[in-house]
């Protein structure tokens, strides 16, 4: 297991034990975890991430801290959009949905003002990165 799933194994238990909350540096966002299944091996994969609410949506960001590259679960999800979440102490299923044009740059620049490392995330990669809406289905 490499220390980047190490970390994320850590989250996701201390999200669960704790009905959504964790410490560190995610202490006081709002989090989710994302159940996706893989574009190539079919596998379910789970990656606790940052969300933005909005609406009955959920917004999630596809920043992988500012690489040049998308991470893997934004893979997942355009192959596989219909996915399920954890929120709090609840499990459900959601889609997916990429926005794009002027509502992904309005909601990308709402969250980099409320969590400042998303300005610099996107400072950091010539790439635009993604914004993914989740809506409850």
């Amino acid at each position: 297991m490499s220390e980047f799933d190490d970390m994320n194994a850590r989250v996701i238990a201390e999200f669960r034990a704790n009905a959504g909350k964790v410490g560190g540096n995610f202490e006081g966002a709002p989090m989710v975890l994302l159940h996706t299944i893989g574009a190539r091996t079919g596998a379910e994969r789970v990656n606790p991430l940052m969300y933005l609410p909005d609406g009955d949506r959920y917004l999630i960001f596809a920043s992988k801290g500012g690489a040049d590259e998308h991470p893997a679960w934004y893979r997942n999800i355009v192959a596989h959009p219909d996915i399920e979440v954890e929120i709090g102490d609840e499990r459900f299923a959601v889609h997916a949905e990429e926005l794009k044009g002027a509502e992904r740059d309005e909601k990308y620049a709402k969250q980099a003002t409320l969590y400042p490392g998303f300005a610099e995330y996107e400072k950091k990669t010539s790439r635009v990165i993604p914004v993914i809406a989740l809506t409850r289905r």
